[in-house]
């Protein structure tokens, strides 16, 4: 059972962007990442908080992005 400190407001999710392309981000299936699709990038969530610092993040292959649901309000 997750820890309900260690969980992410979905309040908070919707103010957050990518800090490369500054475009909104997309909760991870499992809830451990935030996903930039126009970055191509995945910034880990760690006990709750998201870092959303390049050097954290992991690249996203193509078809990872593919099966991702793009973020609400997404122009």
């Amino acid at each position: 059972m997750t820890d309900p400190r260690h969980v992410v407001d979905v309040k908070t999710l919707e103010m957050l962007v990518c800090p490369l392309t500054k475009t909104r981000l997309s909760l991870s299936e499992d809830k451990k990442e935030l996903i930039s699709i126009a970055g191509r990038l995945a910034f880990p969530i760690v006990e709750g908080v998201p870092l959303l610092s390049l050097d954290e993040a992991r690249s996203v292959e193509p078809d990872e992005l593919k099966r991702l649901p793009h973020p609400s309000g997404a122009r």
